[in-house]
């Protein structure tokens, strides 16, 4: 979305492709990128992130005109203007909005905002994101950002461009960190960008598995990109830093609050080609983003996990809760959800037997042999139940496959094939 909206007073001109454009406000006046920004900054911390009534307000008006509007007193709803009074008692928006972006600076972290170059145009499909039997805020405030912090090398809308989110348990078990940590890796190695919430078990599984595959990773965080959290995975945000993206909505210095980790996932849903969850115990967050995946019509993948964890109930039910969710068991699976038409994963199948070409007579006629010493042509029609002529015929054919020898006596099996079972 861009800042500017044509059919307005004044004449559309490009938007913010780079500090100092002009963008148009909505009503009718020129601001230049940094007004634009300080006021998504500002917006962004009078209100939440996904905020609808503040987003539809940027669209109308422009940034710049929203945030006077707000300071003003001119939400349209009762509960926006008790947020923004509550909030403006802490503090000058402006003031904190210009503060945020000088400690940004400092943090080498930059802002990236609609119209941009950098900015992610899938975020956008969160303006039709609406969930069923919705009741809580989360589920209802699910607007796109209004802006992003961003740091590391790689630009934001490319990193995201081929991307899967790899979302799961904190309290992951061996099994989940070794499917997590194996998808990381098989992604990254063929140039996919692997996506979490950089939080314990199977999203850092996720991160270090790309990692270790010298491939890109992006932490979208529900705090400030400067503000590692969880704390004992810093090494981790500082290795995704070098060499991938830190991502958050929410300024430098902001705190990891509860209900910013389910705010943040909408993100994650929409940012991504798809999202796989290795596991989720009964009432997990992950759980969470797979559905606004399956609302936004982007593949939703669930690795099956052992039936009696506790870490793969939430899991479980999804798969049956949801038939648009697809049950995925490694790489190959999920790259045919979310690659281009015509990736399509092997089959899996067991070794090949010696037996696999044989039509049903042969295989017959070798289920009938015995495995041990000789039998006679007529003996082994009986065992069959087939007409001699047809147990001579498909015996010259073992022969010639090396599966039976024919001695003076009989034919015996010349090796031991494994029989089939009857569900074969």
């Amino acid at each position: 979305m861009d800042d500017r909206r044509p059919g307005r007073t004044g004449t559309p001109r490009p938007g913010g492709r780079g500090r100092g454009h002009p963008t148009q406000n909505g009503r009718g006046n020129v601001s230049t990128r940094e007004e634009s920004v300080l006021a998504r900054v500002a917006l962004t911390w009078l209100a939440e992130p996904g905020t609808r009534s503040v987003h539809r307000l940027v669209d109308e008006f422009g940034p710049v005109a929203t945030l006077d509007l707000l300071l003003d007193g001119g939400a349209p709803q009762e509960a926006l203007r008790e947020s923004v009074a509550a909030r403006s008692r802490a503090g000058d928006a402006r003031s904190v909005a210009a503060e945020a972006l000088a400690r940004s600076d400092r943090l080498a972290a930059r802002v990236v905002i609609p119209g941009d170059e950098d900015w992610p145009a899938t975020v956008e499909e969160l303006r039709t994101l609406h969930l069923s039997d919705a009741h809580r805020r989360v589920d209802l405030e699910t607007a796109p950002p209004l802006c992003f912090w961003v740091r590391g090398p790689w630009p934001l809308a490319e990193a995201l461009e081929r991307s899967v989110a790899v979302v799961g348990a904190r309290a992951a078990t061996p099994y989940g960190i070794h499917i997590a940590t194996s998808l990381g890796y098989g992604l990254a190695d063929r140039d996919w960008t692997v996506v979490s919430g950089g939080a314990f078990g199977i999203d850092a599984a996720a991160h270090r598995g790309a990692l270790n595959a010298n491939g890109r990773t992006v932490a979208v965080l529900a705090c400030g990109v400067d503000r590692p959290y969880p704390m004992g995975n810093a090494a981790l945000f500082d290795r995704i830093a070098d060499t991938g993206l830190l991502v958050s909505e929410w300024p430098p210095g902001a705190e990891p609050l509860r209900p910013r980790f389910l705010i943040r996932n909408r993100v994650i849903a929409a940012g991504t080609r798809g999202t796989v969850l290795v596991e989720a115990s009964a009432r997990s967050g992950a759980t969470q983003t797979t559905r606004r995946a399956i609302a936004l019509n982007r593949p939703a993948m669930v690795v099956p996990g052992p039936v009696t964890s506790a870490m793969s109930v939430g899991a479980h039910e999804m798969l049956r809760e949801q038939p648009a969710v697809r049950l995925v068991t490694g790489l190959d699976q999920v790259l045919e959800e979310v690659g281009r038409i015509g990736e399509l994963a092997p089959v899996p199948r067991g070794p090949d037997r010696p037996t696999d070409l044989l039509d049903d007579d042969a295989r017959a006629i070798v289920e009938a042999m015995p495995r041990r010493g000789t039998v006679d042509v007529e003996a082994l029609a009986a065992r069959a139940g087939l007409a001699v002529r047809t147990v001579l015929r498909k015996l010259s054919t073992l022969e010639e496959l090396a599966l039976v020898v024919r001695r003076d006596d009989g034919y015996f099996l010349a090796a031991r094939p494994a029989r089939s079972r009857p569900s074969d």
